[in-house]
Parts: structure tokens; sequence; C-alpha cells
């Protein structure tokens, strides 16, 4: 039987034997070349599994801590993903733990401790954490799961601040466990169609992007009567005082960062267009904000955020060929179109026609349109859980999810901070979702 490595921290050895998995060591593992060597897995645990005939019987699990608004939005995602079980949630609000519980038919935890499975038995030990806490608390309890020996997926983003992600990185790197951070739309069927596009040649080399945020003149919108599924608010005061830009620049930068690579220079400039959002002089994020990306490939690109100007998520990519179009990067389902350029005597012209380019064969699962976006919010949480159960590195990886935080900070600090800004941290080459061919 060939071998899938599953990583393990030593808690679950013994909940693994009661599936039927045979446990071997890591060593071995190494020595018998029957896994992928240290250098190239950063975050693999003491012992690693090789299935047996009942170890089918294994579900992978996760918890969730946070309970607000998105929290909905994951949990109707993890319902196409009926083999990932989920152990119990935590919020430090009894009231929305307990609504949360009661819509989802979760088990609620009492503390950070019990949801951790602090020193309890091994059934009660969580593969992945789901920290889909306040952006304040995301830095707080990240550290506290990885220190517990816990696998974290986190929302976006993985800390508000560069210091304290690296201490997260470090942290999980010491401790052999994987680290991931929001967004997971490069996962999708829109995002894997586009590399593929330029993977295969079709607009020849790629030179220039354009890619716009804009989500409309958020201020003035009713989003007070924004209420999630199971009753929870719109977090508004997140929204405007953590910023269009933490919030929304990784939709469309975690795909660049996929397709093109590492970001070398950021030149970023925002400002803060409409004061007094929250009605009670507090000063609020900047609003609006526009950076050019300088990839260590050669690609440039422009990305645009704000909450001001008309909706507009389109991406643009531009090559020697022609341009590759994409209207919408919350739907993972967005067509994604090609443009051919053409000289038809003396005149330079783009197509007035498009050709919509598709990957052949099933994807990932969908999730039906749920208010502004139609997205699977699971296919992070459930490629991490993969990457245990297969003994791999993850794609949503820890040094993808600094890079991804460093080149957003970058830009959302452009308000105090001018001129070129030279990242120091990189992200890992991909690989394309094994559907996307």
């Amino acid at each position: 039987m060939a071998v899938a490595a599953v990583c393990l921290t030593l808690t679950r050895v013994s909940r693994a034997q009661r599936y039927g998995v045979k446990l071997f060591r890591r060593s071995a593992v190494l020595r018998g070349q029957r896994g992928p060597p240290r250098g190239d897995l950063h975050f693999y645990a003491e012992y690693c599994v090789e299935p047996s005939v009942n170890s089918a019987a294994y579900m992978p699990s996760l918890s969730i801590i946070g309970t607000g608004f998105v929290a909905d939005l994951y949990m109707r995602s993890l319902e196409t993903f009926p083999d990932i079980r989920i152990l119990k949630a935590f919020d430090r609000d009894p009231a929305r733990l307990a609504a949360f519980a009661e819509f989802w038919k979760v088990s609620p935890a009492r503390s950070l401790e019990e949801l951790l499975a602090v020193g309890g038995a091994p059934d009660e030990v969580p593969d992945l954490i789901l920290n889909l806490t306040n952006p304040g608390s995301h830095f707080e309890v990240s550290k506290r799961c990885l220190e517990e020996g816990r696998h974290v997926y986190s929302e976006k983003p993985l800390a508000m601040d560069m210091a304290e992600a690296h201490e997260l990185h470090a942290l999980a790197r010491q401790k052999n466990l994987m680290l991931a951070s929001a967004p997971c739309s490069y996962l999708s069927q829109a995002a894997q169609t586009l590399w593929l596009a330029i993977q295969q040649g079709t607009i020849g080399k790629p030179l220039l992007v354009y890619a716009e945020l804009d989500d409309d003149f958020i201020s003035q919108a009713p989003y007070r009567k924004w209420i999630s599924e199971s009753g929870a608010p719109w977090p508004y005061r997140d929204e405007f005082l953590v910023g269009c830009t933490l919030e929304h620049a990784g939709y469309y930068l975690c795909w660049l960062m996929m397709i093109f690579g590492s970001v070398e220079k950021v030149v970023a400039a925002s400002a803060e267009l409409v004061k007094d959002k929250l009605g009670n002089s507090e000063k609020t994020a900047p609003d609006y904000s526009t950076a050019t990306l300088f990839f260590k490939s050669g690609v440039v690109a422009r990305l645009t955020c704000g909450i001001v100007a008309p909706h507009n998520h389109g991406l643009r990519v531009m090559g020697e060929k022609g341009v590759l179009e994409v209207d919408e990067c919350w739907n993972n389902e967005a067509k994604v179109k090609f443009r051919k350029r053409l000289v038809i005597r003396r005149r330079l012209l783009n197509s007035f026609f498009t050709r919509t380019l598709k990957i052949r064969g099933a994807t990932h699962p969908k999730v039906p349109r749920r208010g502004a976006a139609a997205m699977n919010f699971a296919l992070g949480p459930a490629e991490v859980l993969a990457a245990i159960q297969e003994g791999r590195p993850p794609r949503a990886s820890a040094d993808f999810a600094l890079h991804l935080n460093e080149v957003t900070l970058a830009i959302q600090n452009s308000l105090d901070t001018g001129g070129v800004q030279v990242m120091q941290t990189a992200c890992p080459e991909q690989l394309p979702m094994p559907w996307a061919k």
C-alpha cells in the first residue's frame, strides 16, 4: 500500500491507533525515503501514520474559536465537506456562543482550555483550530493554540503587525505545526482557471495586472441591518477600524502570489476619505488604498482597495498576446475570459469578443451565493487537513501567510510610510490543485 504520511501530535497517537492506523516514527520515514525530507516540509510532526485497511474510519476534525458573522459563512461552507467533523466551538460572549451552537447544532465549549482539549482525551483533540475571532485577537488566540500544540487556520490578517506575525511563524516552526491564514480564494475554480491559462501561454508572457476591490460607499449602506444566519451582526466597527485594505486586499493578493510568486517591493498610498464613519469622532483606518506591486518574477500589478467608489472587483492580466479578465473574486465560479489583441490594417484592437476558459471535469464543492459573495470559505481548512493526512506541506502554508501579511500591511500602513517598501519575506512556490488541468 502506498504511504500517505499523516502528521500527528503525540496526543493523537492513541486516537489514531483506535482507528487501526499503523504508526512509525518520523526518523523511519526519512531513512526509508517514504515521506518528504525535512527540508521540504517545515512543519512535520513527531509521528506519521501509514493507513491500514481500517484507516478509512478516521475523519479529520476541527474546532472553532469565535462565533461571529464570518463563522456562519464557514459553517455553511463546511457542509460541503461532510468528512470533516466539527468538535466544538467557543466564544467569549456566552449569548453569542449559545445562539451559534443552537443554530448549527455544535457542542459549545465552556472555556478555551476545554476547546483545545488541554489535558483531555485524544478523541477530544481537534486536528485543526479555526481562529475566527476579531482581528485584534488573532495573534493572542493563535499563539495560545500553537503553544498547546494545535495546528491553526486563522482568519485574515494573520496578525496586526509583523513582529507578532513573525512570532507566530517562528512558534509554528519550532513546534512542527501548520499555520495558515485566510483568504483561500486562490484555491478556487476561478483562480486556478486563471493560473492554468497563464501557464498554458494563452496571453503569452504576462506583464501587467490591474486588480480592483472597490465595494461602494459602505458608510452609507444599511450595514446595521446585516445579520448572519445565526443572528450575528456584521462587524462594522472592525471593518472601519481595521480598514478595507487589511480586510480585502488578500482576496486578489493571494491569487497574484500563487501565480507570480513573491512580491519584491511595494509602492503604495492610502487615505481616509470619509471621516467619522462611526459617528463618535473615533479615527478609522484608510478607506482607500492603491499599491503598485513589483514581483520578483518581473510582473507588475496595481491593486486598489476602497469602500467609496462603486462596486468593482475586476481583474485584468495583460500579456503579449492579449488580456485575461475576471469580473468577481468573491465568486468561486467566476468566468475567466480571454480577449485577443488584433492588428487590423493600421489599427491595434482588443477584440470585441471574448472566449471563456474552463477546466475540464469536477473542481471543488460550491456554495450558493450569500450576500455579496459565493465563496467556499472551507477550501483553506480542508486543504490544511488534507496536507496533515497526506504528510505534505499545505498550499496554505505559514510562509505564504507571513508574506501575505507583510505585503498587506505595507499597503495598509502607506498612509504613514512613504516611498518604496522592500519586502523581507518570500512565499514558497505553489502547486496547482490536482483538478486544475
